[in-house]
């Protein structure tokens, strides 16, 4: 009896043990895979899961379904992701805020680093920070000196307390001990309308959503916070070399797994977004969007996440950003 059992428990074990390799002979996807997107319809995530599910399922001959849990600042669709079967049948796409979240929202139902597993860094954007035409502010310099004259003299919207576009002002004020007045709002959308219409002096927002109004000329580009300058905006400096140095701070988008799922299926989807990102359309229609494409390995990702999550942290703590306020 003791030998049946033990029999029983080697043939488990090998299986277990067999189970990636299964995978990686090519016979997953077995089903539908979701792609879970933790904002609303429309965003740049959601565009970019749309343009991966398509060509997804073309590649692999099983249907990619992006699948919309938005709230809690990505956090909801994210903890699904997070609870899901690591089968190999669960993805999802996050944005810069995944590495942020863990700071400023308290008992996050999952963590971060060990619920979940980094597949790829898809590609970064600048922040960029625009003003209304008829503000004084010819560049970022212009707005600088304001800010020193006086504490919080220069005003600013972001799309939203603790956003990158927040954080990254936060950083560069304690950098230069100056204070602006940060005026958030919920979403690019809001802000941009009070920018064009001159209700709120400065926006900061990602080179996709403000580029339009730049071309437009309602409002003007002061300055993006990439460490080089980005072809959507010609002739824009970044801030690192307009008074604050060595200075960079950019938007992301990342694709995660479950936290269990087999090596062999993350090396896999990784190796197909891979080749939708090297198709010409692909790239230049997320360039158009103002992103600039990495593609990453998983391992590579996962450095960068948490290099962005101590990082921004850190700000979090020193500036006592708050949810809400």
């Amino acid at each position: 009896m003791k030998k049946w059992c033990v029999a029983v428990i080697v043939i488990v074990a090998s299986l277990c043990f067999l189970l990636p390799v299964v995978y990686a002979q090519g016979n997953w996807p077995t089903k539908p895979v979701k792609i879970i997107v933790p904002y609303p319809p429309g965003g740049s995530v959601d565009q970019l899961g749309r343009i991966l599910s398509a060509k997804l399922t073309a590649q692999l001959g099983q249907q990619f379904i992006v699948e919309n849990k938005s709230g809690a600042s990505g956090s909801i669709g994210t903890a699904a992701v997070a609870s899901s079967p690591p089968d190999g049948h669960t993805f999802g796409l996050v944005f810069d805020m995944h590495a942020v979240n863990p700071s400023t929202i308290p008992k996050m139902p999952f963590d971060t680093l060990k619920d979940l597993a980094s597949v790829m860094l898809v590609g970064t954007a600048p922040i960029a920070i625009v003003a209304h035409e008829k503000q004084p502010y010819k560049d970022f310099r212009d707005l600088l000196a304001e800010a020193k004259k006086k504490p919080k003299a220069v005003a600013y919207g972001s799309v939203g307390t603790g956003s990158l576009c927040h954080l990254a002002m936060a950083q560069i004020g304690g950098i230069l001990g100056i204070e602006f007045n940060h005026i958030p709002y919920r979403g690019g959308g809001p802000l941009m309308n009070d920018a064009v219409n001159g209700q709120v002096p400065v926006a900061v927002a990602s080179v996709f959503v403000t580029n339009p109004h730049v071309q437009s000329g309602k409002v003007r580009a002061l300055g993006v916070t990439s460490a080089q300058p980005t072809p959507q905006m010609p002739g824009v400096k970044p801030v690192a070399d307009q008074g604050v140095p060595n200075f960079s701070a950019v938007d992301w988008w990342g694709v995660i797994a479950p936290g269990k799922t087999p090596p062999p299926v993350i090396n896999r989807i990784n190796e197909e977004i891979n080749k939708i990102l090297k198709d010409p359309g692909v790239a230049q229609q997320l360039s158009t969007q103002g992103m600039d494409l990495i593609a990453s390995k998983p391992a590579e990702f996962d450095k960068f996440l948490r290099s962005e999550m101590d990082r921004w942290a850190k700000v979090v703590r020193d500036h006592k950003i708050v949810l809400g306020e």
